[in-house]
């Protein structure tokens, strides 16, 4: 299918994919009905008006309560001076504008090179990134991963075109919100910048002081007992855990192995380290980002469908790829590789995840990062400077090998 070659055709094509994306986001199941903005608001309002402890509160009707460090309630202080209307929106305004952010540096130099109309292909770049499931989750959930995925990904916007002396401070704060991205420290370090591991690493110390000092019996429940509360997140088996833990915990759900656990995530570390490194020192950051995301997506003992966000980059990748090397069968695979992550797929087995359809079918997002972790093309570096290369639209040259 070829794109309109006139700009009332484009003008509708793009009308025609936003009201479709919005019908399919208003009417889609598994609406979270910003269930995480909710715990998030409860916290912080009984911490603040009501003299609660942040660990102490549950949502009422559930056993879920806060599950951050303390300095991710710092941050959501706000929250106690607002309504809860306004409290959804903002949630939804800072997802929205994390994810305008990051079409602009994923996919706004593969634009630039190929010579597509921008705002074109950037509305329907962003129509095809709603439709993800991590992203409708996040969104409806109100949770908190694509303000995350941006500040990791400024600082490989920053290493990529500089100044590269304050990539780290996006991880570090990241990295004290939620742990989880403290693996991009590691990318950092198995990739030679210590410079920046150390910046990310200090920003993520003083962030953390900032929330001892503000809560400071909450950050002592919050390093004794409630990281270490799995009960307070959910159950390690339930379907949308796609982690290798929750593989492990659907095949074995009573007291499931942690020496298996612990081999197969050395197995991961093993080939991202080998990757990533390979990746950075053909100066291709974005490469290295997307394997850290699905490496964490992996060894995290609990991925949950939305936390899948951190594996999206890598399907931009592998699109990139496709286009600088001509490979239409790279391009089949991105595709498939998005249709999955659309799909809901997994959900087929909520009921009962036992059986060999549901090792294979519930466990369908851990197979697809296992898959873009060892196989994702290996990209060469183009200039993300839009005039330092002429766009491929208005010159003759061959695949880029």
């Amino acid at each position: 299918m070829r794109a309109p070659t006139t700009a009332r055709g484009r003008l509708l094509l793009a009308s025609c994919l936003a009201v479709a994306t919005a019908v399919f986001l208003g009417t889609v199941p598994l609406h979270r009905d910003f269930f995480d903005v909710a715990v998030y608001y409860g916290t912080v309002n009984d911490w603040i008006h009501h003299g609660g402890r942040i660990y102490d509160y549950l949502l009422p009707g559930t056993h879920y309560g806060f599950t951050y460090p303390p300095f991710a309630a710092v941050c959501m202080l706000p929250m106690a001076l607002i309504g809860w209307p306004l409290a959804v929106a903002i949630s939804v305004g800072l997802s929205a504008a994390a994810a305008a952010l990051l079409l602009y540096w994923l996919v706004g130099p593969v634009i630039r090179r190929e010579g597509w109309i921008p705002w074109f292909a950037f509305a329907v770049a962003g129509c095809l990134f709603a439709l993800l499931e991590p992203v409708r989750d996040t969104v409806s959930f109100g949770q908190v991963n694509l303000v995350l995925v941006a500040l990791v990904l400024a600082d490989a916007r920053l290493l990529s075109t500089g100044p590269a002396r304050w990539a780290g401070i996006g991880i570090g704060l990241a990295t004290a919100v939620k742990l989880t991205p403290a693996i991009f420290i590691g990318y950092l370090l198995v990739t030679g910048r210590r410079r920046q591991a150390g910046l990310a690493a200090g920003t993520a110390v003083v962030a953390t002081l900032i929330g001892t000092w503000s809560a400071p019996d909450a950050s002592r429940a919050f390093w004794t007992e409630a990281l270490w509360n799995t009960d307070r997140i959910g159950e390690l088996a339930y379907v949308s855990n796609q982690s290798l833990q929750g593989v492990l915990a659907r095949v074995q759900p009573v007291d499931p192995s942690r020496t298996a656990w612990l081999l197969a995530v050395l197995a991961v570390l093993a080939v991202w380290v080998y990757r990533a490194r390979g990746a950075a020192a053909r100066g291709d950051e974005w490469t290295g980002f997307a394997l850290t995301g699905l490496a964490a997506c992996l060894v995290s003992p609990i991925t949950w469908v939305h936390h899948l966000v951190w594996a999206v980059p890598s399907l931009v990748v592998l699109a990139d790829a496709a286009l600088r090397r001509g490979r239409r069968d790279l391009l089949v695979w991105s595709a498939a590789g998005y249709l999955v992550l659309c799909s809901s797929v997994v959900w087929l087995w909520r009921w009962d995840s036992t059986g060999p359809d549901a090792f294979v079918g519930a466990n369908t997002y851990v197979w697809l990062c296992l898959g873009l972790l060892i196989a994702l093309p290996q990209r060469e570096p183009v200039p993300e400077n839009p005039g330092s290369l002429p766009p491929r639209a208005a010159v003759e040259q061959g695949p880029a090998g």
